[in-house]
């Protein structure tokens, strides 16, 4: 199909063919081939940018840092909009921790000017992500109990919607898009741009422990048990590799969001007890390092990974006999990330993402589309017992996730939103 171009997006076009199209095609987990990439600098070329997906008829795919584990941040035959001519990241009022951060802003970039004024902002846990996919759909990072999810601190967004026009929203002009786009932004409108209230810190302390773990030692019961009592200056996620069912090496992060260090001795000494020592080290460090411009890479489809997630309210005994179940499946990876803490500050209502009181996020993955099925099976005994999910931690995107990741009464309130401001269904997304 011949793609024809407005004299706007002159020279903002990259096609198959042209030297770009190898490191904009794809995303960080799949290899795609778009009929062209858009890549915007403005509001105003975003809006061009549409005028050509109207145009043509083709699926749409908008991408601001291409990390998407789902890969739904490029697709074949359609058209990207790439926001990464939209990179800028400033901080607008200082005194009240206002900043202003485009969408196609990488992480580590975001870390590392927040920390030139003594600010930061809880993101993923990646340097290389990009700022629209996860401040539209939650964001999990590395200080989420203490200041809560990404969107939790989102103050205002500057939006095009699918008919071309460009706005700005928050709690008073347009409060009910707002309260979408925080969840479930990426099937509503095309984010330029957000404005979040930081908060003040500079420095962490952060400790890795390598640990054997066991249902014999109730040790994944042992870790929620604390989690949910402890410091909400302490978030941690485990990673559970092999083993035999019933066992496993648990790699475990634990970041203390503070620069105290005897007090974060005292609140990683816990972690400790589970199982036997491997190794251990702990350190203080600028935030930034959490998540370095170190990280960035162009995404050329190198992690062909899959995966699939869920809540759950605690983590139980049964829990824990299916979580080492599937730690025990040759070739999958399992991973455990502490919620709770300030996420439930947040009425469950207030946001599209919904889900504030469960403790612990649960994710499978598995490399290779061939073992996916693999994954599938081996996780359905443990999905029983889930009553919430992340998009962003999804392969597919499906029915399914929709479904567990939004509430009957949310996913209502976002068709009635998305029948108003995307009525064609212009922008893809979760069905909801």
């Amino acid at each position: 199909m011949k793609i024809t171009v407005p004299p706007a997006l002159a020279g903002r076009v990259v096609r198959p063919g042209s030297p770009e199209y190898r490191l904009l095609r794809s995303t960080y987990t799949r290899v795609h081939s778009p009929a062209a990439v858009i890549v915007v600098r403005t509001p105003e070329e975003v809006r061009a940018a549409l005028s050509v997906v109207h145009d043509t008829g083709l699926p749409l795919a908008v991408r601001s840092g291409g990390h998407s584990l789902s890969g739904r941040s490029s697709n074949d035959g359609g058209i990207v909009i790439d926001l990464s001519g939209l990179p800028r990241v400033d901080v607008v009022d200082r005194a009240a921790r206002l900043v202003r951060i485009e969408a196609g802003a990488r992480w580590g970039r975001v870390a590392r000017t927040l920390a030139e004024h003594g600010l930061a902002l809880s993101s993923g846990d990646h340097g290389n992500v990009g700022v629209g996919g996860l401040a539209t759909a939650g964001g999990i990072g590395w200080l989420v109990r203490k200041f809560g999810l990404t969107i939790d601190r989102l103050r205002a967004a500057e939006v095009v919607l699918a008919d071309g026009t460009i706005t700005t929203l928050d709690a008073e002009r347009d409060p009910e898009l707002f309260w979408g786009l925080r969840g479930a932004g990426g099937t509503l409108a095309i984010v330029t741009a957000f404005v979040f209230e930081a908060v003040e810190i500079t420095r962490v302390a952060v400790a890795q422990l390598q640990i054997e773990v066991s249902d014999a030692r109730s040790s994944l019961v042992a870790w929620d048990e604390y989690l949910r009592t402890a410091s909400r200056e302490l978030t941690a996620t485990m990673t559970l590799f092999g083993g035999r069912r019933g066992t496993a090496i648990a790699q475990l992060t634990a970041v203390y969001a503070g620069d105290d260090p005897p007090t974060a001795s005292r609140v990683f000494r816990p972690l400790g007890d589970l199982g036997p020592v491997r190794d251990s080290t702990a350190q203080l460090m600028p935030y930034r390092a959490l998540v370095p411009v170190a990280h960035e890479h162009p995404n050329v489809g190198q992690q062909d990974s899959f995966v699939r997630n869920g809540f759950v309210d605690k983590l139980d005994d049964e829990v824990e006999r299916r979580v080492f179940g599937l730690a025990a499946t040759p070739g999958l990876l399992v991973q455990i990330r502490a919620l709770g803490g300030a996420i439930g500050d947040v009425d469950e209502d207030a946001t599209a993402f919904a889900h504030r009181h469960q403790s612990a996020m649960i994710v499978g993955a598995v490399w290779g589309a061939g073992n996916v099925v693999t994954l599938d099976e081996s996780i359905a005994p443990l999905a029983r017992r889930f009553t919430g999910a992340y998009v962003n931690f999804d392969a597919d995107g499906d029915r399914a996730i929709a479904d567990l990741a939004f509430p009957p009464a949310t996913r209502r309130r976002l068709a009635d939103l998305k029948q108003r401001v995307d009525p064609h269904g212009l922008f893809p997304g979760y069905s909801v």
